[in-house]
């Protein structure tokens, strides 16, 4: 395929407001490189870019190294010849899970040498050549779901619906895992089951060995998972969708591992399944097949090496602690001269371990891995006393540990064969830029926010909060409403160093608020004891530190904030908090907008819940005490509750029983039901007119407020 010119940065046309262009840029994500993979020899870049800001299509493009030359290798519109893309549920559910809002290519791996690649697109399976830059249809019987290239890119394995199959570049496949006569429909091969997409970033569920002459392979039966259904109240004709959901203190899905020869070979992988029932990840390299397994109550995990002609598996490495071991993305690897590379919680911070011995200090919280390879580990940290940005280190062979960016800003990462290519973001300018050490950059065609941030941040207090500040433009000084637009739960940082991260905040400052971000306890970087400290009580310390965060913001800023009118807004975990606060702390906030919350957290899944609040069976009270259902009487304030009522992982179910609950407490609240929406507003109309109705309710319950001075809302 030859190569397209590609056309300037798309901004929108300029009546567009923010609004508007946020939802059609999906938030000035398109258009910018994802998904940077760097080959082994370290001479090609590949990423998926869409040729504009507004373009949601992803095509799969290739640059140079050494030189910084760019070649087109696929566009879904010509590999499609313009069909619509009809999506397999398999997709439907990944993207999901993956908060992937985006079209065309959005997922791709590669050979052993990233030569070649494979992608499905309208459950189509399509392979490219990294070299020559074209790509094709492998015309195999479908629909197909995440393929990828055996290390030796001689053929592509892909999952058919409940089956895993393998693809041969003649067109010829062939199943290998699953289809037996006698095995049942809740039986699934090569697929992540729900907990593991969901809250273990393992988004797959087979890996091929380095010869590419066989395949672990999970094998998932979700008969023993309770059923809930969702359907579409606003089409009462439409059959509900069955979700095997594992809410906590509910049976989990079997998962076992298998490793499965092409010459129809079948070996059962062996380890205490009993003791450890999560499987978090599978890593298959020249170094052997490694697994690492989990203990239900999240305390305990194992890095297990597997035999695998006989399905043996010996025990390399465990971690304990006494609230859980937290997953580490990029690890468990076996680097060079066989050393084990890992991650854990030592002496109060999250450091890189070899061979179980620290090697970076205390002062240093490692977020995730990137490589394990010749050069050196590539990694990023952040400083302990400082989350708001996150730096790229390198630890070489010799021990040497270097730092690799400096600017303070939110960095990302891709390395191999020496190739270090470097995504920055800063507040100081919008989006983000990818670029090797050598300056090769990546072009992006990411839209420019209409308006710039004006962010303030700050440290105070006892615990040293990281608050954000921001205010209007034009702000002449006078007192402001505020609202606070936290997330404030684990894996969600908001106060970051990065522009783009603080728009939408600034849009609502623009509309003449204050706005302030706190990231408190429980959110991550900040160590170990700061990331435990919600654990068995998740609503005391968040709800308590945004008030505290709250109150110094104000301090610090005597007179711009005006404190008899607060509210608060927030999404998911943030929904949670927005509605915990108007519902415990009424003297503090007068209005909250709570999106997709949960109230009840017997309702939300096991991995994620029973690692804060334990097992439910066991900790009864502190369910009780974290839910909001119970407090549904003491709500004085307005109150919205917004919702996707195709929300598979918050179902709509938590906000109609808080609602249900206020109802019959007689107390006043408003309910936005968004039809057919999901976790994520991803229809660009919504997404838009969301924003203007969350603006429209808080002038309304911020004047209302102001109105009444510190009155009762809606007493009975």
């Amino acid at each position: 395929m030859s190569d397209d010119p590609t056309p300037s940065p798309d901004t929108g046309d300029a009546s567009d407001t923010y609004p508007r262009l946020a939802a059609r840029t999906q938030r000035f994500t398109l258009g910018e490189p994802r998904d940077v993979v760097v080959s082994p020899d370290g001479r090609r870049i590949v990423f998926l870019r869409s040729r504009g800001g507004t373009d949601p299509v992803n095509c799969l493009w290739v640059v140079d190294a050494a030189t910084g030359e760019e070649r087109l290798v696929a566009d879904p519109v010509v590999l499609l010849s313009g069909r619509d893309e009809d999506l397999p549920p398999e997709e439907r559910a990944r993207r999901e899970r993956a908060r992937e809002q985006a079209g065309g290519i959005t997922a791709f791996a590669t050979d052993g040498d990233v030569t070649v690649t494979a992608f499905a697109l309208a459950g189509r399976l399509f392979v490219g050549g990294l070299l020559s830059g074209s790509a094709r249809e492998l015309p195999v019987a479908g629909p197909v779901f995440d393929p990828r290239p055996d290390p030796t890119a001689s053929r592509v394995a892909y999952v058919n619906g409940r089956l895993l199959c393998v693809g041969e570049l003649d067109g010829r496949w062939r199943l290998v895992a699953g289809g037996e006569p006698d095995e049942p429909e809740t039986v699934t091969w090569g697929s992540a089951d729900f907990v593991a997409a969901e809250e273990m970033d393992r988004f797959r569920g087979y890996w091929w060995s380095p010869d590419g002459s066989a395949l672990a392979v999970t094998r998932v039966d979700t008969a023993a998972v309770q059923r809930w259904y969702l359907g579409d109240p606003a089409d009462p004709a439409t059959t509900p969708q069955e979700l095997p959901y594992p809410a906590a203190g509910t049976a989990n899905p079997d998962v076992t591992l298998h490793v499965v020869g092409l010459d129809g070979s079948v070996v059962d992988v062996e380890w205490d399944r009993d003791t450890f029932p999560y499987l978090v990840d599978v890593n298959w390299s020249d170094a052997g097949l490694l697994m690492t397994v989990q203990r239900r109550d999240q305390r305990a995990v194992e890095i297990r090496r597997i035999d695998r002609l006989t399905g043996a598996s010996e025990l390399l490495a465990e971690d304990h602690d006494d609230t859980w071991v937290e997953l580490v993305p990029g690890v468990p690897r076996i680097g060079p001269g066989g050393v084990l590379v890992t991650c854990a919680d030592r002496d109060g911070a999250r450091r890189l371990l070899l061979d179980g011995e620290p090697v970076t200090p205390t002062d240093l919280q490692v977020r995730s891995v990137a490589t394990v390879d010749g050069p050196g580990i590539v990694f990023l940290a952040n400083a302990l006393d400082d989350a708001t940005a996150v730096q790229v280190w390198r630890r070489d062979i010799d021990g040497t540990l270097t730092a690799l960016t400096d600017e303070p800003g939110m960095h990302s990462v891709a390395a191999g064969g020496g190739t270090v290519v470097i995504r920055t973001a800063t507040l100081d300018e919008p989006g983000g830029q990818w670029s090797t050490l050598d300056g090769v950059e990546l072009a992006s065609h990411a839209a420019r926010p209409p308006m710039r941030a004006n962010v303030t941040l700050s440290f105070g207090g006892e615990r040293r909060l990281a608050t954000a500040l921001l205010l209007p433009r034009d702000h002449d000084g006078s007192a402001l409403p505020v609202l606070l637009d936290p997330y404030g739960g684990p894996h969600g940082p908001r106060v970051v160093r990065s522009h783009n991260a603080h728009l939408a905040s600034q849009w609502f400052a623009d509309q003449g608020f204050a706005v302030v971000v706190v990231d408190g306890r429980g959110t991550p970087g900040r160590g170990s004891a700061w990331e435990r400290a919600i654990h068995l009580d998740v609503p005391t310390p968040v709800l308590d530190d945004q008030v505290e965060g709250l109150h110094r913001v104000a301090d610090e800023h005597a007179g711009a904030l005006d404190l008899s009118r607060v509210a608060i807004r927030g999404w998911s975990f943030g929904g949670y908090l927005a509605a915990l606060a108007v519902l415990r702390r009424p003297d503090v906030f007068h209005a909250a907008i709570a999106g997709a919350p949960v109230t009840d957290w017997r309702l939300y899944d096991t991995h994620y819940t029973e690692r804060y609040l334990g097992d439910p069976g066991e900790h009864d009270a502190v369910y009780e005490a974290a839910s909001l259902l119970p407090l549904a009487a003491d709500l004085t304030r307005p109150l919205l509750l917004i919702h996707g009522l195709a929300d598979d992982n918050v179902v709509s179910a938590h906000t109609l029983r808080l609602s249900s609950a206020l109802l019959a407490a007689g107390r006043p609240h408003e309910v936005l039901p968004l039809v057919g929406m999901t976790h994520m507003a991803s229809d660009e109309v919504v997404a838009e007119n969301l924003l203007l109705h969350q603006l429209d309710f808080l002038r309304r319950s911020l004047d209302r407020s102001r109105d009444r001075g510190d009155g009762d809302y809606g007493s009975p």
